[in-house]
């Protein structure tokens, strides 16, 4: 699934271009995750204003509305002048005056949200749940520490759930967890304020790290520009299970929490 940095990046390979463009017409192939929530042909005429993130969502903000995008699963986003003819796992197209937005989507867990604006019920519903953005100020470590005292589930669980910080999915959650030393089934409410300010400056660097590097691309995952991620190549244990740790040497190991593969050194890590 494309995580916080790869949608970051996907924003930032196409939102400079787009910006100012004139939509020219909307195409559908088939049903995704949610409907649009308007009629295709109501935002012929509209135009582009910008291109903004919220957690995992991109907001194409138009002179009139906005559009929520979701990458889902497998989703990638495309912007060109020209692509080729619609494939069958092309199921959005964005046809504008500057060049072609599409989505592909195989699984089809990705959507395309049409919103009135931010205060839309349709927003709210996808956003008002969201955590502070990792990477802008509102992030602090003494707010981050009050919140993880208030939960009593894992930490790496109460990471992903996405309400006290958005966006540290299950690759930089694994990865912030080794940078901090803290083992990921240790309970939330139990880390101390220098443990919880050490997660908080690694959640940083990781995801700052894993944008710099283009994201990570596991399957399928490319920027609009068509360009892979590599972070996955300078993971210290995400997908490392049976190697040895690039710090101490102890074997990698793998545990499942919550339905996801976490990956972590027993001997770096502490409880």
């Amino acid at each position: 699934m494309p995580e916080l940095p790869e949608v970051e990046v996907t924003r930032r390979s196409f939102a400079g271009r787009i910006a100012g463009a004139q939509v020219l017409c909307v195409t559908l192939g088939k049903p995704l995750r949610w409907p649009l929530g308007c009629e295709p042909a109501a935002l012929a005429g509209r135009r582009v204003i910008s291109v903004a993130r919220r957690g995992k969502y991109l907001l194409i903000h138009l002179d009139q509305g906005l559009l929520l995008v979701h990458l889902g699963m497998s989703g990638s986003l495309q912007f060109a002048p020209d692509l080729e003819p619609r494939g069958k796992h092309d199921h959005f197209e964005l046809q504008t005056s500057q060049g072609v937005l599409r989505l592909h989507d195989p699984r089809r867990f990705g959507a395309v949200v049409h919103a009135r604006s931010l205060d839309d019920a349709s927003a709210i519903k996808l956003l008002g749940g969201l955590g502070v953005e990792p990477l802008e100020a509102g992030f602090d470590p003494l707010g981050f520490h009050r919140a993880l005292r208030l939960r009593r589930a894992a930490i790496k669980q109460v990471l992903l759930i996405g309400d006290i910080v958005v966006g540290v999915g299950n690759i930089y959650a694994s990865e912030a967890l080794f940078m901090a030393g803290i083992h990921p089934a240790l309970r939330a409410d139990r880390l101390s304020k220098p443990r919880a300010t050490r997660l908080h400056g690694a959640i940083v660097s990781v995801l700052q790290r894993a944008v710099s590097l283009g994201g990570s691309t596991l399957r399928d995952f490319s920027s609009a520009e068509g360009q892979s991620g590599y972070f996955q190549l300078d993971a210290m244990v995400y997908g490392r299970e049976g190697l040895p740790c690039r710090v101490c040497g102890t074997t990698v190991k793998a545990m499942r929490q919550g339905q996801r593969s976490t990956f972590f050194c027993p001997t770096c890590q502490k409880k």
